[in-house]
């Protein structure tokens, strides 16, 4: 007997990955849930991770590599102040 093909919408399948990538059960259990297959889980998961996840990612990346490297500056410009005060007092002190 040919099973009847079902249609899902795009906030289905959305919410499916999420919930598979984002839950501590397998991916077989969330399937299950669902009431759809391993195997469409998992190419959902696959198509989701070729389309979203290499672009956004990678931007917020760089994005958070050039904050880093502008707070690593600041803080050794106020380390080398503060090592210059410090023996500005010690000298002072004697």
């Amino acid at each position: 007997m040919p099973t009847k093909k079902r249609n899902f919408t795009e906030e289905f399948r959305e919410e499916a990955v999420r919930l598979a990538l984002t839950s501590d059960q397998p991916h077989h259990d969330t399937a299950l849930n669902l009431g759809i297959g391993k195997s469409t889980l998992s190419k959902w998961i696959r198509q989701y991770r070729h389309q979203i996840q290499p672009t956004k990612p990678r931007r917020d990346k760089d994005e958070e590599l050039k904050r880093l490297c502008r707070e690593n500056q600041i803080l050794r410009a106020e380390r080398d102040l503060l090592k210059k005060a410090a023996a500005f007092f010690a000298k002072e002190s004697r």
